[in-house]
């Protein structure tokens, strides 16, 4: 579990080895992402894009951007949290994720950005 805070936005993030969905010999292994955001500010705000680094440690990285997640720009109220589940393809044993969420406050209308705490996407058997 990797988590950030920032401008009153907690993101934590947990990560999961698909081996239903992996092809080991074929040397792709997919990981699913749940990630979790809690509003502790005292107004609204909406998801409204992402913007991913992915690191695959033998290709080249990918960058990811687009609007909300999932295909929903979730609005979150205050003490309240959004929860999601995604998923990403390595084609190597070994990889990281991070990147940042841009959100609107609901009530001024001011865009910011909050930081996605970089998590890593390692193959189990790797670590034996």
């Amino acid at each position: 579990m990797n988590t950030a805070v920032t401008k009153g936005v907690e993101i934590t993030v947990h990560t999961q080895f698909r081996e239903d969905l992996s092809s080991i010999e074929n040397s792709q292994f997919f990981f699913n992402y749940r990630v979790i955001l809690e509003n502790h500010n005292d107004f609204e705000i909406q998801l409204m894009s992402r913007d991913w680094y992915i690191f695959d440690s033998l290709n080249a990285p990918n960058f990811v951007s687009g609007e909300g997640v999932v295909g929903e720009q979730p609005v979150i109220k205050p003490g309240e949290r959004y929860t999601y589940i995604s998923g990403s393809e390595l084609f190597s044993e070994l990889g990281l994720m991070k990147g940042f969420y841009t959100f609107q406050n609901l009530e001024t209308k001011a865009s910011f950005q909050a930081r996605i705490p970089t998590f890593s996407l390692i193959y189990p058997n790797r670590m034996n």
